[in-house]
């Protein structure tokens, strides 16, 4: 006997107007249908039972509801809400003030969870591989450390920022990208250009604000979990709860395992570092009367990672037999904000971090500790026209090591660098017309090394009326002060020694750039969104690391001249009703330094580069599939000298991947792909000179330089930082999802 067909009907409308070209969608049931002129819909189904059913279009807020099949003849109605192609979302990079985006008069790029499981990475620092002009930097071949490079700009010049507190920097620009649970990650908000203004030392080329999911919003469970063929496992896990009535918690764990040494290329070293990671997140929320914020949060990450020879072992750690790069990593963090019970909009922010390392490269021994406190009072006044935030704000950091940065000149004597910044900004946002606002900002600080830096920017938005053209015109300016060691994998590494030949002075940039974002609604329900941007940024004072006046030395002074980052970027969105999207950006760019009338290229920066991102939903089948890219052109690279053999410049390079991912419920989904697919890796003789990596096989002049001989004609030592790509190669993954919503 036939099951009985039922037959579900109704229309999609937007307040008294129909919707075209809408899917309606029968979760569980994987069968749906697309409206028509009219805005109806017409499903056939065999099943009886309650379901959830989702009408949903690009530009609009989804839309549910809860119907009993078989369903009466009254027809269904569904209203849609129109969500601005997305450019509603709060964003609060930009301003520290929680505004749409469509408001906010500094462009923000805002990247949800979304985006980032379409390519599942164990770690943030992996996971902004395909966002446009952000690049993950392998700053060293055998312990695979990086950093994030903003528009050409290494690490040090982005702040990496935990729900808008500045956590990642000093030691963990370098080792504490890791470890952030991504299942408690709401949104990521990426600022490109200086954000001194308002953030200090660190925003010169930009910010990433990766902000948490708020408690009561978060799934009641979420698990993720996936391997791949490599042996490498990551977890992670959240989990919200109630501590009685008024405090509101959100628990995650990220775990990550990898323990299987391959060398692939043949050079005798590790292509991938081998880590043992586990990392602890804790969030609460507590209500108070007149529902003012308390929120606080803490993270404890702690990593034992190395790399090297492939017979390299604990024991071998810190001896000159077999090298080994290793790692062990301990660190905390908290941060939160207090809504002061006064009448004015007033807040306290505050956090806090410790980070102690103990580091082995071959036979240098490096141990390092690291403290920062920072407290911010921000008050908040809208008057008529005038949106005013005025700020104080303190940091404090400590940093103590066994090297000669933290000892007395001709001294025996240890002496801990210990830094106070204390600041003041004002902020003042004017609405000149119904859609012109003009932002005023300015900053000063006293560095109690250093002195006084001030800081000013400019910021200029225009919208047309239907809000669907913004542009958006800025200028500031951005300093930061370089602790080397703490920034520089390559001043830590064995392979070559650091010369300082001056007193490192702050540097400084000055910051031009014009966004211009448009969108566009096809009558057939297709959504094309636009988003170029122009930017230049001049600095005085640069920190350049030289690798190539000495093969044996990384020489460090302030630029004598002056460096540029100029370029224009498009980000492109287009999205049709059938469920196929696409999201793609290119970045064209010219990174140069300028001294004594000789200007040349930037290390290790790329002049174009380019991301995608397509995703086709099947909804017969409840499969996603997602195929994700980058690519990148040449970038220059570190050679030890002129009878260096290696290529001056990296190859075109792209490193793409494609993912299946299938719902099993509401509350399970499947995925796995493949990684890699061109399979590309960087040459296998990217590092010099491995089969001799204590350099026993090379003869130096009294100078530091290299004597070529019958073995050694190329003049080269051991050195790692030859490195602009990861060397793990094509590989698969499978994983797991589970989440209870409620």
């Amino acid at each position: 006997m036939s099951a009985q067909t039922s037959t579900v009907k109704g229309r999609v409308m937007l307040e008294n107007d129909p919707v075209e070209f809408a899917n309606v969608y029968i979760k569980n049931l994987n069968v749906g249908a697309v409206t028509d002129a009219d805005g109806k819909f017409r499903i056939e189904i065999k099943e009886s039972g309650t379901y959830i059913i989702q009408a949903s279009m690009v530009g609009f807020k989804s839309a549910q509801l809860k119907v009993a099949i078989p369903q009466s003849s009254e027809e269904l109605v569904f209203q849609m809400e129109e969500m601005d192609g997305g450019l509603d979302e709060v964003v609060v990079s930009g301003t520290m003030q929680e505004v749409s985006k469509l408001d906010s008069p500094v462009p923000v790029e805002v990247y949800n969870a979304n985006f980032f499981r379409a390519n599942p990475t164990p770690s943030i620092f992996e996971s902004l591989q395909n966002v446009n002009g952000v690049r993950p930097q392998i700053n060293c071949n055998v312990c695979n450390t990086g950093d994030i490079h903003i528009n050409g700009l290494e690490g040090p010049y982005t702040m990496v920022l935990i729900d808008g507190m500045p956590i990642v920097s000093g030691l963990a620009t370098v080792y504490g990208l890791t470890g952030i649970p991504q299942a408690l990650i709401d949104r990521v908000e990426v600022v490109k250009g200086p954000a001194s203004t308002l953030y200090g030392s660190e925003a010169v080329g930009g910010l990433i604000n990766v902000i948490t999911k708020k408690p009561e919003a978060a799934p009641l469970v979420s698990t993720d979990f996936f391997a791949t063929g490599w042996g490498e496992m990551n977890l992670d896990l959240g989990l919200r709860s109630n501590w009685g009535k008024k405090i509101q918690s959100l628990t995650g764990i990220n775990g990550f395992y990898y323990d299987n040494p391959i060398d692939n290329n043949g050079d005798g070293f590790t292509d991938v570092t081998l880590s043992k990671r586990i990392s602890f997140f804790q969030k609460i929320n507590v209500q108070r009367p007149d529902d003012r914020l308390f929120t606080m949060a803490g993270r404890y990450v702690y990593e034992d990672r190395w790399g090297g020879e492939m017979d390299w072992t604990s024991a071998d750690r810190g001896g000159d037999e077999v090298y080994g790069e290793s790692i062990y990593t301990s660190r905390w963090e908290t941060f939160g904000t207090w809504q002061l019970p006064t009448s004015e909009n007033m807040n306290f922010q505050f956090s806090a971090n410790g980070h102690n390392q103990n580091s082995v490269y071959g036979t240098t021994i490096y141990k390092a500790s690291q403290y920062i406190g920072f407290g911010q009072l921000t008050w908040a006044k809208t008057a008529q026209k005038h949106g005013l935030l005025l700020g104080l704000a303190y940091r404090y950091t400590y940093y103590d090591d066994n090297t000669s940065a933290t000892s007395r000149l001709n001294l025996d004597e240890n002496a801990p660098s210990v830094i106070h910044l204390p600041g003041v900004f004002l902020q003042d946002e004017i609405k000149l017309t119904a859609n012109q606002s003009l932002l005023l900002g300015a900053r000063y600080d006293y560095n109690s090394i250093h002195g006084s830096i001030f800081s000013p920017r400019v910021n200029y938005k225009l919208s047309s009326s239907d809000k669907h053209t913004v542009l958006r015109l800025s200028a500031g300016n951005g300093f930061r002060v370089a602790n080397v060691f703490t920034e520089d994998h390559a001043a830590l590494t064995g392979a070559r020694e650091v010369v300082f030949t001056e007193e490192l002075k702050p540097e400084q940039s000055w910051n031009a750039n014009a966004n211009l974002v448009k969108k566009i609604y096809s009558a057939k329900g297709v959504f094309v969104g636009l988003d170029g941007s122009a930017f230049y940024t001049y600095f005085t004072n640069r920190i350049i690391p030289n690798y190539e006046t000495n093969p044996n030395q990384i020489i460090y002074s302030n630029l004598k001249g002056s460096a540029v980052s100029k370029g224009v970027s498009l980000n492109l969105d287009v999205a049709w009703p059938n469920g196929l999207s696409v999201t793609a950006g290119g970045t064209l760019m010219d990174v140069s330094i300028e001294e004594e009338g000789v200007k040349r290229r930037q290390l290790l920066t790329e002049k174009f580069s380019g991301v995608w991102s397509v995703g086709y939903e099947i909804f017969s089948l409840g499969l996603t599939v997602d195929y994700t890219g980058n690519v990148y052109s040449p970038m220059r690279l570190p050679l030890l000298g002129p009878l260096d053999d290696r290529p001056g410049y990296s190859p075109w390079y792209s490193l793409q991947n494609i993912q299946l991912t299938k719902k099993l419920g509401e509350k399970w989904e499947v995925f796995g792909g493949v990684k890699n697919l061109l399979n590309f890796t960087p040459a296998a003789n990217s590092i010099a000179r491995a089969f001799d990596p204590f350099d026993r096989g090379v003869d130096f002049a009294q100078d530091g330089s290299v004597i070529p001989t019958p073995g050694n004609p190329n003049a080269l030592t051991f050195d790692p930082t030859y490195v602009y790509a990861p060397n793990q190669g094509i590989r698969g993954f499978l994983g797991v999802r589970f989440t209870v919503l409620d």
